[in-house]
């Protein structure tokens, strides 16, 4: 009896500690999430309801900050640089992602070899992206110098340099290096499309061109709304490609709420500001996350 009594005790203790043991080895991975995102993010909220300049500040002026965020000429620039660059970046990383992975899906010969090469871009760091295309695009040694070297001396390539058009150098850079993470992700999608639905199609006589444009697409919805989400949130919070590419110039042409936000932070000097404008962009990923997140939960639930 005794003998029994120790094996199940023996078993029972096993039982609890594998059932503790995944909370005991994550709960410093959750605290650590707590504290240092949700924990700075209501720290950040608080800020930006106080009079904190260089250093943080307790003392509280309501929606001061908003107020004067709302009243700089710099802000309403970052936010119309955010819509041609969200706007830009997110239909032709689209659209070449999916005839990229159109193309891949075709069963072609060296998949196996063009697929990491167009991956490759997205292992490479915001930072490194910008720095190679700026060089790339500087009129001194880059695209309009080789040009000129090679007898082309009408070639002309300034946009870098050209306030109007400098925004439009950050596209290009940003699309180059995620086109290839969402032609990953369509490509996923329509590898899990069902081969029978396809076929049956086209015995009905269904053209290639009403294949993809009333089966494919439709079915690729998923992806389409993962792929928005994703870089939505990509364009929202791009610091460090515009950085190393431009620095927010010329002057503030390239300015985005995230550059600005750092702006005003750590140069300027007006946390307070800085920290509203965070809040902002905050918001605005939120107002593109939960409605994706309720519709997948949602959907999980149906």
């Amino acid at each position: 009896m005794t003998a029994t009594t120790g094996h199940h005790a023996e078993t029972d203790f096993r039982t609890r500690l594998q059932d503790w043991l995944p909370k005991i080895v994550l709960s410093p991975s959750v605290a650590a999430v707590l504290v240092f995102v949700y924990g700075f993010i209501i720290y950040t909220v608080y800020l930006s309801f106080t009079n904190s300049k260089m250093l943080p500040s307790y003392d509280w002026v309501g929606f001061e900050n908003y107020v004067k965020l709302w009243n700089l000429p710099v802000w309403y620039t970052a936010l119309a640089n955010l819509a041609i660059f969200a706007s830009l970046y997110i239909v032709i990383c689209t659209v070449i992602g999916l005839m990229l992975a159109i193309f891949l899906d075709q069963k072609i010969r060296g998949e196996g070899v063009l697929r990491p090469i167009y991956l490759y871009p997205m292992a490479l760091s915001f930072i490194v992206t910008g720095t190679a295309w700026k060089w790339f695009l500087d009129p001194g040694i880059g695209l309009e110098n080789t040009m000129h070297l090679w007898g082309w001396e009408s070639f002309s390539f300034t946009w870098i340099k050209d306030k109007d058009m400098a925004i439009y150098t950050i596209v290009i850079a940003a699309v180059w290096q995620t086109s290839g993470f969402v032609m990953a992700m369509f490509l996923a999608g329509l590898r899990g499309i069902d081969n029978e639905i396809l076929k049956a199609a086209q015995i009905d006589g269904a053209s290639n061109w009403n294949l993809y444009r009333r089966i494919v697409i439709p079915l690729l919805r998923p992806a389409f709304l993962s792929a928005f989400v994703i870089l939505s949130h990509l364009a929202i919070k791009s610091y460090d490609l515009v950085i190393a590419l431009t620095g927010g110039g010329p002057g503030t042409a390239t300015q985005l709420p995230a550059t600005f936000m750092y702006s005003y932070t750590f140069t300027r000097k007006s946390m307070g500001i800085g920290a509203a404008s965070a809040v902002i962009m905050l918001m605005t990923i939120a107002a593109i996350m939960i409605p994706y997140l309720y519709a997948e939960l949602k959907e999980k639930r149906e």
